[in-house]
């Protein structure tokens, strides 16, 4: 591979990824009603207690162990294992580990922004 196609590379690269106080997303794939996303997140972090209008996630942990509340209920997932997040449902995934937490979200809705996240707790105050 030449200098100039690595260099090109790592510039999509960084322009699908986004920085979180949690850790960070990169988009994979995205398309006419999907998009797919790869989750980091580090040990001892959260994301915030939400929901979506517009979309519905399935996430499958390819490192680490995911504690997901979804709705009341609170779910430990595997590595290699996955769970399904449903329209306006109310959910949370957390890193209870030591070690960085990784999965794969798969988007699914007519509206796929990331103004589609409604806050209603979050650890790090945002909006």
């Amino acid at each position: 591979m030449t200098g100039a196609k690595r260099q090109t590379l790592r510039s999509i690269k960084s322009i699908n990824t986004e920085l979180r106080p949690w850790g960070s997303f990169t988009i994979l794939d995205e398309g006419e009603q999907f998009k797919v996303k790869r989750l980091t997140v580090n040990p001892g972090h959260s994301t915030s207690l939400q929901y979506h209008k517009h979309r519905s996630e399935r996430w499958i942990v390819v490192q680490g162990v995911a504690t997901v509340t979804l709705g009341s209920q609170s779910h430990v997932v595997n590595e290699n294992e996955w769970i399904n997040i449903p329209l306006k449902e109310v959910h949370l995934l957390a890193n209870k580990g030591n070690k960085v937490l990784q999965l794969i979200e798969v988007q699914y809705g007519a509206y796929l922004a990331e103004d589609d996240i409604i806050r209603l707790e979050d650890r790090y105050d945002r909006d």
